[in-house]
């Protein structure tokens, strides 16, 4: 019967703390406002300066007419002969251009993405674009092409933006890439490609 009393005692006051809740004392810890200040900038400016730092090549395109000769400049200069994609929007830049049709053994993907994080110098995929889970993964080098429009800020923006856009369909998986592949575990060497692709750019396209 002790037992019991002091079990219901802890119980009532319980209740009573919950009947009367104490005021938050640091209530913006609580999530209800984002860690990360508005951009100062234009967003195209701050992620193309992240996406540097990470590794990754950023090319700004005036529009698509200056993105398909900047691409094709890169391709040449780069000596690639087996292009991979698969998106309709990507076929009709490389209009003219076979896909190459063996991803293990391509020499660069190209594909689209669903957004870019600013902050971070991120690029959002997902398994909803016609390019599938790998394209991006399993070439040696990867071609990114996007749009200003797809630019976010921050993570959570991105977040909303997928949630927004697929409603209760959300893709089987969402990859945030930031730069190329990387590993410093062997001795604290940085090495790259190990896990991804060596080389990532991002063709970031005006409209």
């Amino acid at each position: 019967m002790a037992t019991s009393a002091a079990k219901e005692n802890i119980l009532k006051r319980i209740r009573q703390a919950l009947s009367n809740p104490v005021p938050l004392p640091f209530p913006h810890s609580e999530g209800t406002q984002s860690v990360f200040l508005p951009p100062a900038e234009d967003m195209a400016v701050i992620f193309a300066e992240e996406f540097t730092k990470i590794q990754g090549k950023f090319v700004f395109c005036a529009g698509e007419p200056d993105l398909k000769q900047q691409l094709m400049l890169l391709i040449q200069e780069k000596k690639w002969a087996n292009l991979f994609f698969k998106e309709d929007r990507i076929a009709a830049v490389m209009s003219g251009q076979d896909s190459y049709k063996d991803l293990a053994s391509c020499d660069v993907s190209i594909t689209g993405c669903e957004c870019l994080v600013a902050r971070t110098g991120t690029i959002v995929m997902s398994s909803a674009q016609q390019s599938g889970r790998t394209t991006s993964v399993y070439a040696p080098a990867h071609i990114c092409i996007a749009f200003t429009k797809q630019l976010m800020y921050d993570l959570k923006d991105a977040l909303i933006f997928l949630k927004e856009e697929y409603k209760n369909n959300i893709p089987s998986l969402i990859t945030f890439a930031s730069g190329p592949s990387r590993t410093a575990d062997i001795e604290k060497t940085l090495v790259t490609g190990v896990h991804g692709p060596k080389e990532v750019y991002c063709f970031l396209v005006e409209g």
